[in-house]
């Protein structure tokens, strides 16, 4: 795997260090929104595991969703879900706190884990892509192994 870059390398190790044998693969194109890594895998925009930090409360502490792609997150659920304010960060504040840049946000391999709220609408694709620290890296997970490796709690977060 060392011929991985850093930020894809540490997506490895943080998924070898949760069981998880999924490898990473780089794709031929850019996948930096879920409409291109969906036509770059040839799947459903759905099965793209979009990672999305905000703010949350007054000290904008960051909370990390994972949504479907085919989805908005609800911001007004999140806050009530928090029951704290959300604000929308922006690309030094997703750098700091995840070690990624926007576009290769990966659902895990942070500096340190963040609070985790992922999108029901997930729990019903098979393979679930996320991104792989790259925005030409990603992996494929199933449900089980992003609750797994992310820690994080399935809940409705889809606009409707």
């Amino acid at each position: 795997m060392s011929e991985l870059p850093e930020s894809a390398l540490r997506v490895h190790q943080a998924l070898a260090a949760h069981g998880i044998a999924s490898p990473v693969v780089r794709l031929p194109t850019s996948a930096r929104t879920a409409v291109e890594a969906a036509a770059a895998l040839g799947c459903a925009v759905a099965q793209i595991a979009k990672s999305l930090v905000f703010g949350a409360g007054a000290a904008a502490e960051p909370i990390l969703v994972i949504a479907s792609g085919a989805n908005r997150v609800d911001e007004l659920r999140l806050a009530q879900l928090l029951q704290l304010p959300i604000v929308r960060v922006d690309a030094a504040f997703v750098r700091r706190h995840t070690g990624f840049a926007i576009g290769g946000v990966a659902p895990l391999g942070h500096p340190r884990p963040l609070p985790t709220f992922i999108d029901a609408d997930l729990m019903q694709m098979t393979p679930i892509w996320a991104a792989a620290g790259t925005p030409y890296h990603v992996v494929a997970l199933t449900a089980t192994e992003l609750i797994q490796a992310t820690g994080g709690s399935v809940t409705e977060l889809a606009q409707r």
